[in-house]
């Protein structure tokens, strides 16, 4: 055989394996790719993700997409969301690069990745076969391997009892309303407050009320129209059992018709905000309030933006 046509059907054969590479489609994350030489210790340990109220936004990476030929839809709204299927997991591979969402992805982190969940979100874990569950930040996208439901980070799978490989899972999501009323946990047992009986709203141009316990003084907001939509009904807390952190206070009402009302008026005119409102029994009265939040300064650049919204003046108030 002659040395050119060798050197012709050489080069044919580069020329094959680089098509075949090129026509392989979007590599999909393996199921197993192992932690890295020295893991952390006691991973085990690692707490579960503290849901948090994150808003939700309509682009960026809860976009419509597509891969491997197959069209996603992710969701856009805050409503509640299950399903059972195959769960993986994704490790050093992908460690330190940047997931769906932007962040970096921490393979020994609490986060998930998934299809269409809204990036991010909050979901509720289980594995059937030993009962064990976790909590997890879902912040990327994947898996997209048939029958697949969630990749798993290398710790959720290690807490999950899952790094042998891909096994059934039941997934729930967490909404907005159960993070408020702390029903996500497993001991929580939300309180249902009835309404006020016989006592009258604070009208628009009252005085101030002011609370107990040398709290700020409540700014009872301007008159407003009749609000259309309805709230999604989440059980009320009791104002000692809100989050710790700083809360924007937008008016207090003795009934919870008039805070519920008006918590629907400005989830309608401030869609940035909506995520964050929650109404507290503070027994007389019904504060509406958004947060938390993580420091003054950012409460106080939220207020702002409320009173040139709304022209009203906002509290901010500080929960240990």
């Amino acid at each position: 055989m002659s040395r050119p046509f060798l050197m012709r059907l050489a080069g044919l054969a580069v020329l094959a394996a680089l098509l075949s590479a090129c026509g392989s489609g979007p590599k999909t994350r393996p199921g197993r790719d192992g932690p890295e030489a020295n893991p952390p210790a006691r991973l085990s340990e690692v707490p579960d993700a503290e849901p948090k109220i994150e808003a939700i936004r309509s682009g960026g990476p809860n976009k419509p997409y597509e891969v491997l030929g197959q069209n996603y839809t992710p969701m856009t709204q805050d409503r509640s969301f299950s399903e059972r299927g195959l769960a993986s997991w994704y490790g050093r591979k992908f460690h330190g690069r940047r997931t769906a969402s932007g962040e970096v992805y921490d393979m020994y982190a609490m986060t998930a990745a998934h299809p269409t969940l809204p990036l991010p979100s909050y979901a509720r874990i289980r594995n059937p076969a030993n009962g064990r569950e976790i909590i997890v930040r879902v912040n990327d996208r994947g898996p997209f391997h048939k029958g697949r439901i969630v990749d798993l980070s290398y710790t959720a799978a290690l807490k999950l009892d899952l790094l042998r490989g891909v096994a059934p899972v039941e997934l729930e999501r967490i909404t907005f309303a159960e993070i408020r009323s702390g029903a996500w946990r497993r001991d929580a047992a939300p309180t249902v407050v009835a309404r006020a009986p016989a006592a009258e709203a604070v009208p628009a141009n009252a005085a101030p009320a002011v609370a107990v316990a040398a709290a700020p003084l409540d700014v009872a907001p301007p008159p407003m129209a009749p609000p259309e939509p309805e709230v999604d009904g989440a059980p009320l807390r009791p104002l000692a059992s809100a989050p710790r952190g700083f809360w924007i206070q937008l008016g207090a009402f003795r009934q919870r018709d008039g805070a519920e009302s008006f918590q629907r008026r400005v989830a309608d005119e401030l869609d940035w905000l909506s995520p964050q409102l929650a109404v507290f029994v503070d027994t007389p009265l019904f504060r509406l309030q958004a947060g938390p939040y993580a420091s003054r300064d950012e409460a106080r650049a939220g207020a702002e933006r409320v009173r040139e919204a709304l022209q009203l003046v906002p509290v901010i108030v500080e929960r240990k």
